[in-house]
């Protein structure tokens, strides 16, 4: 299956809410289809048809082989400190909200710690620019501090930010 060049196959990868659950588990540790499978309920030829169209795309990378039962396994990590692509409205957002939807309903936590804001605000250019980069920083910060799911003493969250400029009509 062609998924286009450049830029269109990272946004049809990222249209699918079970890929994003992928990168998700890729940031904090490298992890063969099977390992995805198990760890998000599915079949082992589903989980290494994402993570080949991740690849394809250039979201994700692989880490190196080992072998299994006989096999080569193939690892695979996301890279969080690589250039993002571009992000169209009608591709990434529906399958972002979905896995926000997702997420409340299945992992919040009363009383847990958290943010939550949405607004259309208009703001001086300099304040916008110093407030991307502070949230820029924090999320780099949080992927770089991500561990395996499920380790021992960590603290599972969701963690969606999406800021942009808007045109000014």
């Amino acid at each position: 299956m062609s998924l286009g060049d450049g830029g269109q196959a990272s946004l049809r990868a990222l249209a699918h809410p079970a890929r994003l659950r992928i990168l998700s588990l890729l940031t904090g540790a490298s992890l063969t289809a099977a390992e995805v499978a198990r760890a998000l309920g599915l079949t082992h030829a589903n989980a290494s048809y994402h993570l080949r169209t991740l690849a394809a795309a250039g979201l994700i990378a692989t880490a190196g082989e080992e072998k299994i039962r006989g096999g080569l396994a193939k690892r695979y990590h996301y890279d969080h400190a690589a250039p993002a692509p571009a992000v169209a409205p009608g591709s990434f957002y529906p399958a972002a909200a979905g896995e926000m939807t997702r997420r409340a309903a299945e992992g919040h936590r009363p009383g847990g710690k958290g943010v939550t804001a949405d607004a259309e605000l208009w703001v001086d250019p300099e304040t916008w620019r110093e407030i991307t980069e502070r949230i820029t920083a924090a999320v780099h910060d949080l992927h770089a501090a991500a561990c395996p799911a499920g380790t021992p003493g960590t603290v599972r969250t969701s963690t969606t930010v999406a800021m942009f400029e808007m045109e000014a009509g």
